[in-house]
């Protein structure tokens, strides 16, 4: 996007039209003054998009890493693309040391279920655990998720070696991208945000947010809030 010939973001703001009469001064000031930043953060995420996208060619994967999907066979790396140029994956907590997956990891593809099969019109998304697949399907038949495709880890070389797997047996969490290049397989980017680059009274979240609930709770009053996290039930 050339970003030089865009309007000022303060002379797209003055266009905002109230929704609802009875608003005071120093509301309609503010809220066009919000309305002036959004359209900069909007930019800004653009920007960092294309940043993304621009990214010059990633690492090749030379490890021949294995996974296993629900019919037992085994696959390698390049074989879960199912003929697209990308591949999406997310690595959830539910080893097999865990009797119930991890509470985020669940609320997140919860909202990802949603949106997984207009997602693999365009890229393949799978859903990588540690846990056989069965079970993982199990628990995925509980929440209601038909659009997920799970797949195990053969072994524990993938886990460790993009640091998921702790030595006490806990697990991270990872959401990351590769493409094909040829008959090879390159990290094209992956969440590489370490708990050192968290900010004061924040969890170190990636920019933008990927997960729609704290999305939707930014637009609250309240927020996210400081210490509040989704639970498996209520």
């Amino acid at each position: 996007m050339d970003f030089s010939s865009l309007k000022p973001a303060a002379e797209l703001a003055k266009l905002r039209q109230p929704p609802f009469p009875g608003e005071s001064a120093d509301y309609a000031k503010a809220r066009q003054d919000l309305l002036k930043a959004e359209i900069e953060f909007r930019r800004q995420m653009t920007k960092l998009t294309e940043q993304r996208m621009a990214l010059p060619p990633g690492p090749v994967i030379e490890k021949d890493y294995r996974f296993k999907d629900e019919t037992g066979a085994e696959h390698r790396l390049i074989d879960l693309f199912d003929g697209k140029d990308a591949l999406v994956i997310y690595f959830w907590m539910y080893g097999p040391q865990r009797e119930r997956p991890c509470p985020m990891c669940t609320n997140w593809l919860g909202s990802v279920n949603g949106n997984a099969a207009d997602i693999k019109q365009r890229v393949a998304l799978k859903i990588i655990g540690r846990s056989p697949v069965d079970r993982q399907l199990a628990f995925a038949a509980e929440r209601g998720w038909k659009d997920l495709d799970f797949v195990q880890t053969v072994g524990d070389d993938f886990a460790r070696d993009l640091h998921l797997l702790n030595d006490d047996g806990s697990e991270n969490p990872v959401f990351g991208v590769f493409k094909q290049d040829g008959d090879k397989v390159r990290l094209f980017w992956a969440a590489e945000m370490p708990m050192e680059a968290a900010d004061p009274g924040q969890d170190p979240r990636t920019a933008p947010d990927i997960a729609s609930l704290w999305s939707m709770l930014d637009l609250t009053p309240e927020g996210r809030g400081t210490d509040w996290y989704p639970k498996l039930s209520y």
